[in-house]
């Protein structure tokens, strides 16, 4: 009789040790992938795209894990590397991504040129990829089929839509000061002949190194030249030295544009009301009628980190996120099956319906924001706008 307890126990013993072996099956994690700028000259923007991931992992967590065709659900898990903003370095990060941690998906690296950089390791390992953080007509050029590009901002439609708004807000002449990274260079030679159809004319046009220190040379021949609109293509961290540098020599123009940087949390808390009025490159708004789900999105990152979500890049890294998601829902995780799902699939984010011919999205709308009383305002295009442009009132 003892023995056939024990029998007994065992056969429960072991059964319940394969139920409990199949459960652990069922969740095993989907790994993503992907390398960010933690170090390097594009550190200070790379928050603003990893809050977003690891705020929609959390999300996606808490509701039971990614969802597979089938109805499985399993949590996810991110495998990340600093690439110290060098493509170089993107290029070997997902290499080791796919063929040593043998990640299940890929989520992009901040910025166009980790982007164009890694374009062709994804082609090679045909490993699908939803990009973000990346702008440029060279992404024209990349082989369609494992890279897309959600953003609106590619440069040669914002030249021609920002001198639409500038002609629309009675603008005549302005002054363009460039970053001599290429995204900001790219910007400005579609910008300039935009201008010069438009009839306005250019006083002065200046680029700057990426490291520059101090802008007071160029700021006092805006300033000497009094054009209507000053234009500044900067990126994060010189955004920050042109609006203080402005502000000291008193540079006035009712339109005051800077191209990356304004839109981050930290730029308003550390300008204040010096920097209202200041105009720059984004096509989001959580308070947009036809993006409900952008406050809730809004809402999250704020209670999650303390901080406003990055009305550009991080409304961007989240969209990926959901395109993919919405992706693996329908196709699963196999590559080619993916990749087939976000070429040909119309996607639903907090930035609207999101569909791609080829590597680019071709229904967001290219917008711009302006700062009003410290809050991102969405004020071109007039089909999308939460708020009227104002002219800048001094700093």
């Amino acid at each position: 009789m003892r023995g056939r307890r024990s029998l007994a126990s065992a056969a429960l013993a072991t059964a319940i040790a394969l139920t409990a072996t199949g459960a652990a099956v069922a969740q095993e994690p989907i790994t993503i992938g992907y390398s960010i700028a933690r170090t390097g000259i594009y550190a200070a923007a790379a928050p603003s795209q990893e809050n977003p991931y690891k705020l929609w992992q959390k999300q996606v967590n808490a509701a039971g894990g990614l969802e597979l065709p089938d109805g499985e659900q399993r949590p996810v898990e991110f495998v990340s590397y600093d690439d110290q903003s060098n493509p170089a370095n993107t290029v070997r990060i997902y290499e080791k991504l796919i063929t040593q941690d043998e990640v299940d998906l890929l989520a992009a690296p901040w910025g166009t040129p980790m982007h164009l950089a890694l374009a062709p390791v994804l082609q090679r390992f045909k490993m699908p990829m939803v990009g973000n953080t990346a702008a440029s007509v060279q992404l024209r050029n990349v082989a369609p089929g494992y890279i897309w590009f959600p953003t609106s901002a590619i440069p040669d439609a914002m030249g021609a839509e920002l001198a639409k708004m500038m002609q629309a807000e009675g603008v005549k002449s302005a002054a363009l000061l460039a970053n001599e990274l290429p995204y900001s260079q790219e910007f400005r030679s579609f910008l300039i002949p935009a201008l010069e159809e438009a009839g306005i004319e250019v006083m002065v046009d200046e680029s700057y190194p990426p490291d520059i220190k101090d802008m007071t040379s160029m700021l006092v021949e805006v300033r000497d030249a009094a054009p209507d609109a000053v234009v500044a293509m900067t990126y994060p961290s010189d955004a920050f030295l042109f609006a203080g540098q402005a502000k000291e020599l008193g540079i006035e123009a009712s339109f005051v544009m800077s191209l990356i940087g304004p839109t981050i949390d930290a730029y308003r808390k550390a300008n204040g009301s010096a920097v209202n009025g200041m105009v720059s490159s984004a096509h989001w708004s959580p308070e947009a009628e036809d993006w409900p789900r952008g406050q809730a999105f809004f809402d999250a990152y704020v209670e999650e980190f303390g901080e406003e979500p990055d009305a550009l890049d991080s409304a961007l890294a989240y969209m990926s996120l959901e395109i993919l998601q919405q992706a693996v829902a329908e196709a699963g995780l196999e590559p080619e099956a993916l990749r087939d799902e976000i070429a040909s699939g119309t996607f639903d984010t907090i930035n609207g319906e999101v569909r791609f011919e080829g590597v680019q999205n071709v229904v967001t709308p290219t917008g711009f924001v302006q700062i009003q009383d410290g809050k991102i305002e969405l004020v071109w295009p007039e089909s999308v706008a939460t708020a009227d442009f104002a002219p800048k009132q001094g700093w």
